[in-house]
């Protein structure tokens, strides 16, 4: 990590004895009422007052923001200007703001700070946070991070860092409460009153057994109605969905939203509680997981505004390259029937018809696929009929559009033949479409690759393909260009 030895020197804020800040009050005229962003008036003063060197008048305009909204303004400026913002509003940049930060944009700011100070702001965080903050570090700087944490920290990102990224054992917190069961309502309340160290906000309370696995939870609106007496394993709620360490934070977010959770354990191999997931957390992973499947159909990478253009054009390009190849083996099936074009040239300016409306057909039964896919909506247990479904559909709307197109290009050229050709090419070509937007994602899906990845290019590949096959394959066939 790079040091500005000008920068971040008073970045960290103080720590006030444990007690936490107010939150700061909303600024009406900073915030757009209606979607909640801030206001481009504002980002542009904020703009004005770092290009002059006013600093003061910077941290006025930032001060009465929520730590989100600090995060969003990062993201709203130029990435020139984005430093000299830390440096101006300091003691502001606590770890709930770095925690909002976007990724790209946090990491030009830590890239600033030295290894104490990157520790400071963990030890501030959430562990989950923390772990965000630091797992994008190189090895020699995460060491470096790490060394200057204190042991209970260091440990707990440590246990973290173990486990493979976007699964629960990256994305759980460590910061919960778990009592025995032998415990009465009245001791439990004792134990959270006397202990200064527990966490300070929480939902519910883990009940476990000796050997720390999981028997059940104690919600707090349970404990506070119930009478002291009452041993918690009379009350305590023994049904709960428990989140193996390893599972996929996709599958993670699944479960949250099948059995409508606020929190889950997280066990380990052995079964012994490790850790809790809250929705909070899950808002930001279903956000998170649904962008990336759209932006991968498209070929676009993470798609993010703020990441570096060197690494976007590299991302894009990839898959450009990709469907230049397989616009070129469209282009060979035209090239095979040139003769034919030649003799009739209405064939060139009808075939982009069929093979667009069949690419349109397979991206729609490919969006819809993927997200069945990506909700445990399509299993092995109804692929079957869902093939079957689509074929339906894609019938349906090929013979619709066959006619319609089939109609209007004999009515508009005077030749029955040529409606009806292109008809059935439409036709054909809209099964096609059907059957490899819902084929190609499955498949790719059972091999275990990511079925967002790249199946619009073969999808596409094979609409464009059969597309121009089927309708100059028919022209020539029915003796339309002899």
């Amino acid at each position: 990590m790079q040091r500005d030895d000008n920068l971040l020197e008073t970045l960290l804020p103080d720590q006030n004895d444990g007690v936490p800040a107010a939150e700061p009050a909303r600024n009406a005229e900073s915030l757009d009422e209606q979607d909640n962003t801030l206001r481009p008036g504002f980002v542009h003063k904020v703009s004005e007052a770092l290009e002059s060197g006013d600093h003061e008048r910077v941290y006025n305009l930032v001060e009465p923001l929520h730590p989100a909204d600090i995060a969003d303004l990062f993201e709203l400026i130029d990435r020139d200007e984005r430093v000299a913002l830390a440096r101006a509003i300091n003691d502001l940049m606590g770890g709930e703001v770095f925690a909002e930060l976007n990724d790209h944009v946090r990491e030009l700011l830590v890239d600033e700070l030295e290894p104490d100070e990157v520790a400071e702001l963990a030890e501030q965080m959430e562990t989950d946070d923390a772990v965000a903050l630091i797992e994008d570090l190189d090895e020699e700087d995460q060491q470096a991070v790490l060394a200057e944490m204190e042991p209970e920290d260091r440990a707990a990102i440590e246990s973290a860092l173990s486990y493979p990224e976007e699964t629960a054992g990256r994305l759980m917190s460590r910061d919960l409460i778990a009592v025995p069961e032998a415990m009465t309502v009245g001791d439990l309340i004792d134990f959270l009153r006397r202990n200064d160290d527990l966490p300070t906000e929480f939902w519910e309370v883990f009940i476990v057994d000796h050997k720390h696995h999981p028997l059940g939870t104690c919600q707090l609106s349970w404990i506070l109605r119930a009478p002291r007496g009452v041993r918690l394993a009379d009350v305590m709620k023994r049904d709960q969905t428990l989140i193996p360490v390893a599972m996929d934070q996709e599958e993670v977010a699944l479960r949250f939203q099948k059995y409508a959770l606020i929190s889950a354990a997280v066990v380990d191999e052995s079964g012994r509680l490790v850790g809790q997931i809250t929705v909070d957390d899950i808002v930001h992973i279903i956000q998170e997981e649904a962008s990336e499947d759209i932006l991968r159909l498209s070929g676009a990478g993470d798609g993010d505004i703020n990441e570096p253009i060197l690494l976007t054009v590299r991302t894009r390009l990839t898959w450009l390259v990709v469907n230049l190849g397989t616009a070129l083996l469209a282009a060979s099936v035209v090239g095979m029937f040139q003769g034919a074009i030649a003799r009739f040239a209405l064939l060139a300016v009808l075939m982009p018809i069929v093979s667009g409306m069949g690419g349109n057909a397979g991206t729609q039964t490919l969006a819809v696929i993927v997200r069945a896919i990506a909700t445990n909506q399509l299993t092995s247990s109804n692929t079957l009929r869902m093939i079957f479904r689509e074929l339906r559909i894609a019938t349906a709307n090929g013979l619709t559009l066959g006619v319609l197109v089939g109609s209007g290009t004999a009515l508009l050229f005077g030749n029955p033949l040529l409606g009806a050709v292109i008809g059935t090419a439409m036709i054909i070509n809209n099964l096609v479409a059907g059957l490899a937007g819902i084929m190609v994602p499955v498949t790719l899906d059972r091999l275990k690759i990511d079925p967002a990845v790249s199946s619009a290019v073969f999808v596409t590949m094979a609409t464009d393909v059969m597309g121009f096959f089927s309708f100059l394959g028919l022209a020539v066939l029915s003796g339309l260009t002899a």
